[in-house]
């Protein structure tokens, strides 16, 4: 089971859907990478024990040093949400497809890399290289408590807008045999790639998606969300619950908590006092759920 509490990353890089000035104050306070473990042990002090993150080179970092000290981080756990796409971008810019595939490849195994690979190229097929850049994406976890990787919103979506779903199931096979870990999609069009995942097979999956009152940046619509979460069989994650500060915190979270099936909850937060209240307000508005839920089910 998922902890009902998710803290994510993109505080972190300076992403704020709604203010650009923000971000650009974020990715400068940021740039040490000593500044995000220091939010990160806040949130750790909070109770929050599950990091949603990116594939993000400097997420590395984080990685050797919660390596590195095993006591201090008991029960944490990582989220990895790949592939992390401007890392992608620029390296086919710098280096052409294919050189940016042989830069991804992992440095174990590069004999069976290659073979894998070479037989993908011949046959004009990606899967065998997609499951490449999966081990390439995970190595910086290696040791590390990965109980869910994700495939992120950027492709997850492109791929679903050219049709290409039988990608999907290809990730899920790979996290699940090699990694023993469960397969998440991260999407901005809850309903239709639901779709899609019944087709290719990928049954009772964890979709994470933008859940708010106010539909924002919801594609497809506020009521086939709404629908969907009564109807359908899937574990949500609901993320952007503020839609990026819209709406007042108790409000949104109110209203996230009393939709049925929400398993979790991912926001991101850079001080003390915004990760106290955000863990506080879900934990007292899902208490406050469950046993509403409880007195009508009894009646």
């Amino acid at each position: 089971m998922m902890d009902r509490v998710l803290f994510g990353d993109n505080q972190f890089f300076g992403i704020n859907h709604m203010s650009e000035e923000k971000a650009r104050a974020q990715a400068i306070r940021f740039k040490d990478t000593q500044a995000v473990i220091e939010v990160l042990d806040i949130a750790y002090a909070e109770g929050i024990r599950t990091f949603m993150c990116t594939t993000h080179d400097r997420i590395a970092e984080i990685c050797d040093h919660v390596r590195a000290n095993p006591r201090h981080y008991q029960g944490f756990q990582f989220y990895p949400c790949m592939p992390y796409a401007h890392k992608y971008a620029n390296a086919m810019t710098d280096h052409g497809m294919l050189g940016a595939v042989k830069r991804f490849l992992p440095e174990q195994g590069l004999f069976d890399a290659m073979l894998r690979g070479g037989a993908s190229l011949a046959k004009k097929e990606v899967d065998g290289i997609a499951t490449l850049l999966i081990d390439a994406e995970m190595k910086m976890f290696a040791g590390l408590s990965t109980p869910v990787i994700f495939f992120q919103n950027v492709l997850t979506d492109f791929l679903l807008g050219l049709g290409f779903k039988a990608a999907f199931r290809v990730f899920a096979d790979h996290v699940k045999e090699r990694y023993g870990a469960e397969p998440g999609f991260i999407t901005m069009n809850m309903p239709k790639l639901l779709d899609a995942l019944d087709e290719v097979g990928v049954e009772n999956p964890i979709i994470c998606a933008n859940i708010n009152k106010i539909g924002f940046r919801m594609c497809g619509g506020l009521a086939a969300y709404e629908q969907a979460l009564k109807e359908r069989r899937f574990r949500p994650i609901a993320m952007s619950v503020l839609a990026s500060g819209a709406i007042p915190p108790r409000e949104a979270i109110e209203y996230v908590c009393n939709l049925p099936n929400i398993e979790s909850i991912v926001f991101g937060a850079s001080g003390r006092g915004n990760i106290r209240q955000t863990k506080l307000l879900i934990d007292e508005l899902t208490a406050i759920h469950s046993m509403t839920h409880t007195a009508k089910a009894s009646k």
